[in-house]
């Protein structure tokens, strides 16, 4: 397939003990009905399994839900090891249970978007439709 007409590629997962991933699932599925190649990696893993996984499946967008409140160690991490690992074109988002007053924290940290409770997956699929970088370019194909 010609790189220019490829997919957007995303990975959706779930950083750290928070085992609920049913907005996690129903993200995925409607980034996938969206025409989307969508990679859900499951529960409880660890920015370093996310971070990696990206670079393996050459994602351009890595979306991170947390419920239990340990976004703002574990969302900039994922940023973090994303740049250390030559991807940080890759762009992050996050959703979950994330209070207003984290979200600039978590912006300077390197978190494209935040989705706070109320998003909508129509929300997610817009922001990604008009957010994505020139195909290829996240990963350096």
């Amino acid at each position: 397939m010609n790189p220019k007409n490829r997919k957007i590629r995303v990975l959706i997962a779930k950083p750290g003990l928070d085992g609920h991933d049913r907005g996690a699932k129903v993200v995925a599925r409607a980034l996938r009905d969206a025409g989307m190649e969508v990679i859900y990696t499951g529960i409880r893993q660890t920015p370093e399994a996310i971070a990696s996984a990206a670079v393996q499946e050459g994602v351009d967008f890595v979306g991170l839900s947390c419920l239990s409140g340990a976004h703002g160690h574990l969302f900039p991490e994922v940023v973090r090891l994303l740049k250390a690992h030559g991807a940080g074109k890759v762009r992050v988002f996050g959703g979950g249970i994330i209070p207003e007053s984290d979200i600039p924290a978590l912006k300077r940290a390197g978190i494209r978007k935040v989705f706070p409770p109320g998003s909508t997956t129509g929300d997610i699929v817009d922001w990604i439709l008009n957010a994505r970088l020139p195909v290829g370019e996240a990963h350096g194909t």
